[in-house]
């Protein structure tokens, strides 16, 4: 049997299945990551050993903007590196260690490690031309942006140094590192359970309404507008659907909007006016909105996550050219209709008119008539929600494809 180390801030992160997976088979598994989110989520498995550090310090006032995120990951991989040391001590020496390089975790993992496989999860190379910085003219870059990026990339530069492989989820954000580092890395995707996210004909979900109606439950007969984000922020157009909603709503009714997600900021820069993302763009609207028809959820449990999917008419993902969301996926593959950006993440996985359909990412009076349209024949794209669902199945299936390949890559 093989002993495997998984090291993620957020674990399980990207590495449920395989870390369950290689459990299941009798392998030692042993996963580090920050302690207060290791507590804030159940074990993902019995056999499964975790580790927790203290988050580390960030950086020093004084320390150069550039370096600010550098010495923060330092610190990190300084933590994990203590704790690496301590589990040595207990007679722990993994033969594959499994890294997200991100945030500075496995920069000292070869150090601690010398003898081990390490294979490091690569999700994303910055650049200053060609990605998400400068793509939106809303929020422009500038020269001292664009330097401050090149730095970004140091600590996977630093990681990746040592790493004997490295898996990238699609083959655009493969792409995106640099070509002589391509050979040493695998297209695999992380994984869609097709058998459990699938369509189904008796998928309901219910929307609490004000305070004393009564609540609105919504099934697939209703027509029903989605949005689904970690977080409701520009990285993921949230500010092109918000502004397609106001002339959406006059064509149709009787819509129902469904919008998922936080009020956070996962990606770039928070607003500037120290409101929400979606407290800004309400504002936009002004008052002649029916707002009683736009419906914000928050952040759903799974399993009511995956109710929304499956009662949808149409589906609207947007995002820069940046991280392909598992939510586009898990859409296709809960037989979606889905309205895309016509992004380079989005277009490596969606042909128009085929598996889903594509529109400008930054035009929102063109996506309010698109999905205006398709709402208007939504009984008619049963061919293109078979296609979407049987595209996730044929090149991203977790049970039939992606597992298997990852549980060969891992194989020591």
């Amino acid at each position: 049997m093989t002993s495997y180390l998984f090291v993620h801030q957020n674990f399980p992160g990207q590495f449920p299945h395989i870390t369950s997976a290689l459990a299941d088979r009798g392998h030692t598994v042993v996963a580090i990551g920050e302690a207060k989110r290791l507590k804030q989520r159940a074990k993902p498995h019995p056999r499964i050993q975790l580790f927790g550090y203290a988050e580390p310090a960030g950086s020093s006032k004084e320390t150069h903007h550039y370096l600010q995120g550098l010495e923060g990951h330092v610190r990190r991989g300084q933590a994990v590196f203590r704790l690496a040391q301590a589990l040595i001590k207990k007679g722990f020496k993994p033969d594959v260690v499994v890294a997200h390089p991100g945030w500075g975790e496995a920069l000292f993992l070869k150090d601690a490690f010398p003898h081990a496989r390490h294979i490091q999860y690569l999700e994303f190379f910055y650049g200053a031309v060609g990605a998400d910085v400068g793509f939106d003219p809303e929020f422009p870059t500038s020269v001292d942006l664009n330097c401050k990026v090149r730095i970004k990339n140091a600590t996977q530069l630093l990681s990746f140094e040592y790493a004997d492989a490295g898996i990238a989820p699609t083959q655009w954000q493969k792409s995106r590192y640099p070509a002589d580092w391509q050979q040493r890395i695998t297209c695999l995707h992380d994984g869609i359970n097709t058998a459990t996210v699938r369509p189904t004909d008796d998928a309901s979900f219910t929307v609490k309404t004000t305070e004393g109606s009564t609540p609105l439950r919504l099934t697939g007969a209703d027509e029903v507008l989605t949005y689904v984000a970690r977080n409701l922020e520009p990285y993921r157009g949230f500010h092109t659907f918000m502004r397609a909603v106001p002339a959406l709503l006059e064509k149709h009714s009787a819509a129902q909007l469904i919008i998922v997600g936080g009020d956070g900021v996962s990606y770039g820069r928070a607003p500037s006016d120290n409101l929400t993302y979606r407290e800004h763009y309400l504002r936009e609207w002004g008052s002649n909105v029916d707002r009683s028809r736009v419906h914000f959820v928050g952040k759903l449990s799974y399993a009511d996550y995956l109710s929304v999917l499956q009662i949808s008419s149409l589906h609207i993902y947007l995002t820069y050219p940046f991280v392909l969301s598992w939510s586009m996926l898990e859409a296709m593959s809960a037989g979606c209709a889905v309205l895309g950006s016509a992004t380079a993440p989005v277009q490596e996985v969606i042909t128009e008119g085929r598996n889903g359909f594509l529109t400008d990412f930054f035009d929102s009076a063109a996506l309010a008539q698109r999905a205006s349209d398709l709402l208007a024949n939504r009984k008619e794209l049963a061919s293109v929600r078979q296609a979407a669902r049987q595209t996730v199945i044929e090149h991203y299936d977790l049970h039939r494809l992606c597992l298997p390949r990852m549980l060969e890559l891992l194989r020591h």
